[in-house]
Formats: C-alpha cells, sequence, structure tokens
C-alpha cells in the first residue's frame, strides 16, 4: 500500500519540513534588536559584545571538532601520530582556560558597568514622570500619581522623556517587559521595584507579562503608545474629562481573576499603589528611590527605615 520514496525525493522532503519548522518562528523584526530608545539601544549593544565574545569561542571550536572527526577518525591507512604516554600540554592548558577567563573578565566589566549605568534616568536634563505600575491577574494597572489619572492595559508616554516605572503586584509575582524599550524587571507582592525607560520617537510598543501566572497568562499583553509632548498633554486632558472614576470598589472588582480590555480612568483612590506595596509586607527595593507619595521614612545611610528583606509575608503560594 505505502511505497518508499526515491532517496532524493526523501532528502528534498526532509529538507522542505526542516525549513518549514525553521522558517515558522522566524519574525521578519526581531524586538530586542530594534530598539527606540536608549536603555533599549545600550542593552542591544551588550548583547551583540556577548554575541561576538561567545563567537570567540564557539566558532574555532566547531572548526576545530570538524578537523579532528576528519583527520583522526578510524581508517585504513591513517598516518595520525600514536602517543599513548601523551599526558597534557600546559600551552594548550593556558589557551582553554585562559582565553575564556578573560572573555568572561570583559563581558562581566561591560555588564557591571551597564548594569549600573541604567540604574539612573537616561536623560539627565529632562524632567522625569513616574508611572506606577500593579500587575494583575490577568490585565495591567498604570496609575500617574502627578496626573492623577489611571489605565488598564496600555499607558501612554512622552518621547524623549525618561519615565520611572514603579512595579509591585497585587496577584502572583510577574514580569514587565516592553522589548523595543529596555530589559524587564519582577513585579512582586510586598515590593516596589524600579525601572527607567525611555522611548526616542513616536510608536506603539508591545508589552508583556514574561513570567507564567496561570490561565489567562498568555493575554497578559500591554502597548507602551509613545506620543510627542504636547499630545500628551491633550491626552492627559481627554482622560480627565471624558473617562471614568476608578473606585476602590471598581479595584476590588478589577483585580478578580480573569481579563479586562483597554481602559481608562480619570482618577483612583489616593495611595492606591502604597497601599498595595504595603499589604503585602511593605518592602521596598531600591532604598536610594523612594515611590511617589509614599510616606515611609529614611534611616541616615539613605535607605528606606523598613527595608528588612523579610520575605514571609510574601504569598509564593501562586
Amino acid at each position: 500500500m505505502f511505497r518508499r520514496l526515491p532517496a532524493h525525493l526523501g532528502k528534498i522532503s526532509a529538507i522542505v519540513a526542516a525549513a518549514t519548522v525553521l522558517l515558522t518562528g522566524c519574525s521578519p523584526e526581531y524586538a530586542v534588536l530594534n530598539p527606540v530608545g536608549p536603555v533599549g539601544k545600550t542593552e542591544e549593544h551588550l548583547i551583540i559584545l556577548s554575541a561576538i565574545l561567545v563567537a570567540i569561542v564557539v566558532i574555532p571550536v566547531l572548526i576545530l571538532l570538524a578537523i579532528i572527526v576528519y583527520r583522526y577518525r578510524d581508517k585504513p591507512g591513517n598516518r595520525a601520530p600514536y602517543s599513548p604516554e601523551w599526558v597534557d600540554s600546559k600551552t594548550l592548558e593556558y589557551v582553554w582556560w585562559g582565553i575564556p577567563i578573560i572573555i568572561i573578565a570583559i563581558l562581566g566589566a561591560f555588564t557591571a558597568k551597564t548594569t549600573f549605568s541604567l540604574t539612573k534616568p537616561p536623560e539627565a536634563n529632562v524632567k522625569p514622570i513616574t508611572i506606577q505600575v500593579i500587575s494583575l491577574n490577568w490585565k495591567w494597572l498604570f496609575e500617574y500619581p502627578d496626573q492623577k489619572i489611571a489605565t488598564v492595559n496600555y499607558c501612554e508616554i512622552p518621547t524623549g522623556v525618561p519615565v520611572q516605572f514603579e512595579l509591585t503586584s497585587d496577584a502572583p509575582m510577574n514580569s514587565f517587559w516592553i522589548p523595543q524599550l529596555g530589559g524587564q524587571e519582577y513585579t512582586m507582592p510586598g515590593m516596589a521595584m524600579r525601572l527607567w525607560l525611555q522611548a526616542d520617537k513616536p510608536g506603539k510598543y508591545n508589552g508583556y507579562g514574561a513570567n507564567f501566572t496561570g490561565a489567562g497568562f498568555a493575554h497578559m499583553n500591554f502597548q507602551a503608545v509613545a506620543v510627542s509632548q504636547s499630545d500628551f498633554n491633550a491626552w492627559v486632558k481627554h482622560v480627565k474629562t471624558s473617562s471614568p472614576v476608578l473606585t476602590k470598589a471598581g479595584y476590588n472588582e478589577l483585580k478578580k481573576d480573569g481579563l479586562a480590555k483597554e481602559a481608562s480612568y480619570s482618577a483612583y483612590p489616593p495611595g492606591l499603589f502604597n497601599g498595595v506595596v504595603m499589604q503585602n509586607g511593605g518592602q521596598y527595593m531600591y532604598g536610594s528611590q523612594t515611590p511617589s507619595n509614599s510616606n515611609s521614612t529614611k534611616n541616615s545611610s539613605g535607605n528606606m527605615s523598613n527595608m528588612n528583606m523579610d520575605m514571609s509575608n510574601m504569598n509564593m503560594g501562586h
């Protein structure tokens, strides 16, 4: 009933099948390698440097592997020298230990420098804005403490302006990530984390929850909309005049497990973000930077007085 394909047709079929599988996962645009802000561009440079350093090791190893397999394969008349008493080579030891150590040192130095540079605003001469983010199951709530408005599943930001995202969770731990703007940061119950990002040109940039949180995880996406400063001001004014108020009861309904559409609110309960942090343990990361409108005080060393890193109250059962 079944007949074997000719050898050449079988090979062609295998190549086509392999190409189909590989190309299906390809995308015309890799977001991480198409940054639109200073943070994303800095991280792109680090990714490229890492790839180059890895290639310095991987490419010669693959070439040597092919040479060794071909040169020392078992075949009649093989003239490869037979050295049963050979133990080691100090020269080779220095090469295969020295090169990786140098590469790791270079990569570690650049990674540390880049990491510390990204703890500060990308632009020093521009007044930043603050957006407080609460991750819920399975949606994102964005609060603008200076503008007194809030949004769900999208945030609007002005171009060329550093944005400090203050992050927490009123649900299981998640991960806040806008690939084209920069790297991710975790949202954790009882902790306020911080992430600086900036968009240099207008556009809509996809954001994700990059930490698995259950049934609705795949739909826990949002958009970061970058617009000019004048358009941002007009948008804020429009939200204040045309959107409903998010009440405490409305927030309690919003945080129930389930999906949500994009929404805007002209106001939200005062102290909502800090209340979510404190009700889950009240730990603040990055002691030198107090979350907006926080009533917490600093001790003489500049750290938050309640920064004891006690994780006993964190809800890790999810």
